[in-house]
């Protein structure tokens, strides 16, 4: 397999155009020979997509077993970036033409691919098409330099698409489009899509992941809202270029801007409500720095504060310095490489002229809800989640809207359980738990531990009993003071209510009881 050995080689690649192979064409060719997600995987089973998550294309070349038919041919040439013998691609593809749209290249008697095309397919929400990106640099351990104008593929942009809110929708904005995952996913559920990217390169291969799968994008070149200026939308979506890197390295576009530390992040937060409807939203996937002595939840709350929006930051995962550089120039195909050590004391030594101890990595949401009082909230959740989560961020201004409700409202709704399960805990043999925990079983799966009047409280809560009509009957049944039984349970449900474990009785009633892709 030979993808290149030298920077030199990759920034002498063309970007992708149809040339006198048009895109339909394209497609039929690929669709043909059942170049589709669930051909794919099948035909690598579970050990092949395995090895493909962690770079090996051993696995997969392993479980095709030496077959040169028309779709493992494809497999091969785009997805193992295996050199594949000419007289075998021609089953699959017309290869004069690819190599005059640049899509491959042919040398020897043997094809190589210049992009990555692969079939990318979502039961959650039922997206479907090809995505074009760059070719996976460091595949099987190779040391290949990545080209600085690089598009990544789809497996880095799995998350965002796991947490976007998915609710029919007028206009959406793909901030950072790369080479158009988001937008495919947009594209099911908003009227109109646009998106962007400082990338020329991003561009062109978005387009082309567009018209291989069959749908309408607004692609424009350009920074941040540059592309948009004066143009609002119901969402925003990004996974913005948020590495923090030294600047008098080499940047790679698609992970990092030109700005101090994690400035760009916080330049997107400020500009959003600009460019938000009423009502719309705002989510990223991205990361920010831990300063020392300062709380990072203060200082991430100084981005939003009196722009009006609702606002919340879940921290993910928390990095220190060392393994925060260290997996970036890993990603940057600089491990093993003479450049890796004096790179690794750069970054240090802008870390610490700018204060940074560890680095945190999370998810945004800001939304235009229209509160006299904007509902903040910055908290850590490093534990499992059950994605996609995307619906808990859709019922998040709801929850926030009942959390809140005035006392005698609160105690007039019919919220509900949301799906939940009751845990009990206590030592083997004994009577009676320990504690007892009421623990979901989708989205964040957050717990609340509850005793006997709260958890009465809330067990009973069905949707058709109001509050009031609970904690009174509650009440009797426990022999207390209604007033009292009241005063203590109501802020348990006002947090339950916030977490999502109760369910206002409109949401309750729309509930419902993986994103497939290739690498």
């Amino acid at each position: 397999m030979r993808i290149g050995s030298s920077c030199e080689f990759w920034d002498s690649v063309p970007s992708p155009s149809v040339g006198s192979m048009t895109v339909p064409d394209l497609r039929r060719q690929l669709l043909e020979v059942t170049y589709t997600t669930e051909e794919v995987l099948e035909r690598i089973g579970e050990a092949g997509q395995a090895g493909l998550g962690r770079n090996s294309t051993i696995p997969a070349d392993v479980v095709l077993a030496g077959a040169m038919d028309p779709l493992a041919c494809l497999i091969r040439l785009f997805i193992l970036q295996q050199d594949v013998p000419q007289t075998n691609v021609t089953q699959s593809l017309d290869v004069e033409a690819a190599i005059r749209a640049g899509w491959v290249e042919h040398e020897g008697g043997v094809v190589r691919a210049l992009v990555d095309i692969r079939p990318y397919g979502s039961p959650d929400d039922g997206a479907s098409g090809f995505l074009v990106s760059d070719l996976t640099p460091g595949l099987d351990h190779s040391t290949v330099a990545t080209r600085t104008d690089y598009v990544l593929g789809a497996p880095a942009s799995l998350t965002l698409a796991e947490i976007t809110m998915r609710k029919p929708i007028d206009r959406a904005l793909d901030l950072g489009t790369g080479c158009g995952v988001q937008a495919l996913h947009l594209a099911r559920h908003a009227t109109t899509v646009v998106g962007t990217d400082l990338n020329p390169r991003a561009v062109d291969l978005a387009h082309m992941s567009a018209e291989l799968s069959g749908i309408d994008i607004d692609l424009r070149e350009g920074s941040l809202f540059e592309p948009v200026a004066g143009q609002r939308f119901d969402l925003i979506v990004s996974n913005p270029p948020y590495v923090m890197s030294p600047p008098d390295g080499q940047r790679l576009t698609y992970r990092e801007g030109a700005l101090v530390s994690d400035s760009l992040v916080e330049t997107i937060v400020r500009q959003a409500p600009e460019h938000l409807t009423q009502g719309g939203s705002l989510q990223l996937l991205t990361n920010w720095a831990i300063l020392d002595g300062v709380d990072w939840q203060e200082r991430l709350r100084s981005w939003v504060e009196g722009n009006g929006l609702d606002c919340w930051v879940i921290e993910r995962e928390r990095l220190d310095v060392y393994s925060y550089i260290e997996m970036w120039l890993t990603d940057a195909g600089l491990a093993g490489s003479s450049e890796w050590e004096p790179a690794y004391r750069r970054w240090l030594d802008y870390f610490v002229g700018l204060g940074i101890s560890e680095v945190g990595m999370g998810w945004l949401l800001l939304t235009a809800a229209g509160r006299a009082e904007p509902h903040l909230r910055f908290e850590s959740w490093p534990h499992a989640v059950a994605q996609p989560v995307g619906d808990v961020f859709v019922r998040n201004r709801a929850a926030i809207d009942a959390a809140t409700l005035p006392l005698d409202e609160l105690l007039g709704s019919c919220p509900c359980l949301g799906n939940v399960v009751q845990e009990t805990i206590g030592e083997p043999g004994a009577e009676d738990p320990t504690h007892v925990v009421l623990r979901q079983r989708t989205g964040l799966l957050r717990a609340i531990r509850v005793g006997t009047t709260d958890g009465a409280v809330l067990g009973a809560l069905d949707g058709e009993l109001t509050l009031g009509q609970v904690i009174a009957a509650v009440a009797r049944l426990l022999q207390r003071d209604v007033t009292q039984v009241a005063a203590e349970v109501v802020p348990i449900v006002r947090d339950a209510l916030r977490d999502q474990i109760l369910l206002p009785q409109r949401v309750a009633e729309r509930a419902s009881g993986t994103s497939q892709h290739v690498g």
